[in-house]
């Protein structure tokens, strides 16, 4: 269990004990810091990360030393456990330390060297759990859209084949994608079939955060690192130990922070915010992006060395548009799902609600299908899902007729005019599809958004 990376912190008054510890816990593999005094520990404490701290009860005339040392990691670093060595052992002191926050109470002198060596790992091992038991409680409360992939189109087995493949991998693994497609769940997918899946999954979205509140969630920081900073606090690096970190919107991070993740990915080593030392961590990250982030390399908004570190394992996770015969089995899924939230029966779709289903365009793919039929399973009264409960823009729409025209010797064609009118109606019916987002109309396209605002200048077509 002993491992370089765990760092303890031996703080006793006598200089012959704080040697003989350093000597044990060395030889065993650890990384050591010493401190004569609780002020020094604390000076210490407030620049370096540690994983155990190891401290005697009484130093010098002060018999509450390491009581008062043990009050200040339970207030400033509540995760990080504390055992107190001491030759002057009571029940008092010892019901007062285990109080304070002190995983375990040792007498010098001590049996063994092992027995100072069983009470680190013990102390490690609990330090693991607690951080994993936090990731757990951070997973459980996200609200998923949807807990399971679901899917037999061509389209979607390439993706499940492609996570099959690579989910033992160490590799990183870009998942990229249009919002709703279901990326967090391909990034679940991954950490669940992979060597990590008994460690944490631990998510973030990086366009929902500010850039200084974002780099203290990812990296941490130490107390008084800036205003508020009444403890420390480990990062999303750290709570992932062992395990997966899914950022996703990697492409909404800014510039600054871009350089120290790609530090954190070269080196495995995190420094938190006003931090002197780094912490050594060993995680998987999957990103995620609805942006095309070799444009944005190209445009300067994205670096380069960090794209390419990123993408090592591109995995493209197709628009529902891409794979409607999926989307009778999605809804059947998400029926399922919702009516055991609701507390109410499942129903099937009507013939008409269903084909409505299929004629959709689905800018919000599968986010957007899963909230129309909670929607319509809330709205109906009737035996089915009839198509007057699923929202306006979907029971309205109309497929563009793109039948191809006859063409005779006799009558000929206007080959111009009719590409002219195809192109118009698709790109009409994409604004409707879209309520009127230029930028989403662009991606049902296939255009850039400059592209298509010269086709509307071009045809007339206002956009609200």
């Amino acid at each position: 269990m002993a491992n370089e990376k765990h760092r303890i912190l031996v703080v006793d008054d006598e200089a012959s004990m704080r040697e003989v510890l350093e000597i044990i816990l060395k030889n065993a593999g650890y990384d050591v810091r010493l401190a004569e005094s609780p002020d020094k520990a604390i000076a210490l404490l407030d620049k370096e990360h540690v994983d155990v701290v190891l401290t005697d009860l009484y130093m010098g005339k002060d018999r509450n030393a390491g009581l008062r040392l043990l009050e200040y990691v339970q207030q400033n670093q509540p995760m990080t456990p504390a055992i107190m060595i001491t030759a002057h052992g009571t029940v008092q002191s010892a019901v007062e330390a285990m109080r304070l926050g002190a995983l375990d109470y040792l007498q010098k002198p001590f049996n063994s060297n092992e027995e100072i060596l069983l009470r680190i790992r013990r102390a490690i091992e609990k330090r693991m759990l607690t951080r994993e038991n936090l990731a757990f409680r951070t997973e459980q409360s996200r609200n998923a859209q949807i807990d399971s992939m679901v899917g037999q189109s061509a389209a979607f087995c390439k993706v499940i084949d492609v996570v099959r493949r690579v989910a033992t991998l160490p590799s990183t693994v870009a998942i990229h994608g249009e919002s709703g497609v279901g990326k967090e769940l391909v990034a679940r997918a991954l950490h669940s079939l992979s060597p990590r899946s008994e460690k944490p999954f631990v998510a973030i979205n990086c366009g929902g955060i500010p850039e200084a509140l974002l780099e203290s969630e990812l990296f941490g920081f130490k107390k008084g690192a800036f205003t508020g900073a009444a403890q420390d606090k480990e990062g999303l690096f750290v709570i992932a130990d062992g395990g997966t970190l899914f950022l996703d919107e990697i492409g909404e991070m800014p510039p600054v922070l871009q350089v120290k993740l790609l530090r954190v990915l070269d080196n495995n080593c995190v420094m938190p915010v006003g931090g002197l030392s780094s912490v050594n961590v060993d995680v998987r990250v999957i990103s995620a992006t609805n942006r095309d982030l070799s444009a944005m390399v190209d445009e300067g908004a994205f670096r380069k060395d960090l794209f390419y570190r990123l993408n090592v394992i591109p995995i493209h996770v197709p628009p529902l548009r891409e794979r409607r015969e999926d989307i009778p089995l999605l809804a059947y899924h998400f029926i399922k799902k919702h009516a055991e939230n609701m507390g109410c029966a499942p129903k099937t779709l009507s013939a008409e609600a269903e084909k409505a289903l299929l004629n959709n365009q689905w800018p919000g793919n599968v986010r957007e299908l899963s909230n129309a039929l909670e929607r319509a399973l809330a709205l109906s009264t009737a035996e089915y899902i009839e198509i007057d409960d699923l929202p306006p823009h979907i029971r309205e729409y109309q497929p563009v007729a793109t039948a191809t025209p006859v063409i005779t010797e006799e009558t000929g064609i206007d080959l111009e005019a009719a590409v002219a009118d195809l192109e118009s109606k698709c790109i009409q019916q994409a604004l409707e599809a879209s309520r009127y987002s230029q930028q989403k109309a662009a991606k049902l396209l296939g255009l850039t958004p400059r592209s298509l605002r010269y086709r509307l200048d071009k045809y007339n077509l206002g956009a609200e």
